[in-house]
């Protein structure tokens, strides 16, 4: 029997688990912020130990009446639960807090960074799933041949080479033979520019090689997922049936198979996203790549709670985003995921 057919119509089954899902992103998020502000607690001392202990190292220092004085506009010398309903309290009103490090305002500095960050992670993306989805069905629908066997090594190096390393590896290979200095995503005469026309053309002129960095560790993951799944289905007895009736086998497999195997794909989406937006931290930072992933870093670095803890709460909300996403996609899909969740 040919795979359930689907179905964009069944319009009051799926938006009943549209909302379903939808009623229960308060709670997630709410559960996110204790979590967040747990993580962000857990280290022993806070932002002014750690200020301190930077101020001693370059031979300044702070007496104690400064430090009490500081610990106390800063908040620090509340108890832990009242700074946490007083942290979820601004962001109920839309304000991310004050970084205790910049003095400005949360919102300003994650802001500055965002569209970089956004316009890096849709690169990154459209690379993984232009590359992987078309060469995981080719190697499913010719198993064992050469190519086949050149896409598996090339997952394997995909899969087992970290992202730094290929960073460092292509920043020497562009210098060495083309003198090109690869590093952030502006030239000196643009990083501090407004946007225009030239610097959003400056951007696409270096924002291809960290693209490419961050897109081959899930490139190999999902051309490898679409292989295993698609063959899989391609031996199901639907796919036997229909082949006997006599329909084209491209068009046999892109009709049911495909589709059959790119559910576990899409249910990646929960996690990949905010594995884009954060840039991989180091990666990011061996790069010098101006997005969130080193602001997030030097944040925890400096015990900079509100800071920190709205990058995490985004990338939080990035995950539930991208699992309501592919929820939704899932159960487009196949409806047999929205027939069992309703």
């Amino acid at each position: 029997m040919l795979p359930v057919s689907l179905s964009l119509w069944d319009t009051p089954r799926m938006l009943r688990f549209i909302v379903k899902r939808l009623l229960m992103l308060p709670l997630l998020m709410l559960l996110f912020t204790a979590v967040v502000f747990a993580l962000v607690q857990a280290p022993p001392g806070d932002f002014l130990t750690s200020y301190v202990a930077m101020l001693a190292t370059s031979g300044s220092s702070m007496d104690t009446a400064q430090v009490e004085a500081l610990r106390h506009q800063f908040g620090l010398d509340q108890p832990v639960y009242v700074r946490y309903f007083l942290w979820v309290g601004s962001l109920v009103r839309g304000d991310l807090g004050l970084s205790l490090e910049y003095q400005r305002p949360s919102s300003e500095l994650i802001g500055e960074r965002m569209l970089v960050t956004l316009l890096l992670a849709l690169f990154a993306f459209a690379i993984t799933w232009i590359v992987a989805i078309p060469a995981g069905i080719y190697a499913a629908m010719h198993k064992n041949t050469a190519l086949d066997y050149i896409f598996a090594v090339l997952n394997y190096i995909g899969v087992a080479t970290p992202n730094f390393m290929l960073a460092l590896i292509l920043m020497w290979v562009c210098f060495s033979n083309f003198g090109l200095m690869i590093t952030g995503l502006f030239s000196p005469a643009y990083t501090q520019a407004p946007w225009s026309v030239g610097r959003f053309i400056d951007l696409l002129k270096h924002i291809w090689l960290p693209g490419i960095v961050l897109g081959v560790a899930g490139t190999a993951r999902l051309m490898r997922i679409m292989r295993a799944n698609l063959l899989d289905e391609l031996n199901k007895p639907y796919v036997v049936m229909a082949r006997a009736k006599g329909m084209s086998e491209w068009g046999l497999v892109v009709k049911y198979p495909v589709r059959m195997a790119f559910s576990p794909i899409i249910s990646t989406i929960g996690w990949y996203l905010p594995q884009l937006f954060s840039g991989s931290l180091i990666v990011a930072t061996v790069m010098n790549l101006p997005n969130i992933g080193p602001l997030l870093l030097r944040s925890l670095i400096q015990q900079d709670m509100y800071l920190a803890g709205s990058i995490m709460l985004i990338y939080c909300g990035l995950t539930i985003v991208g699992t309501l996403i592919s929820d939704i996609l899932l159960a487009l899909f196949d409806p047999r995921i929205r027939m069992e969740g309703t």
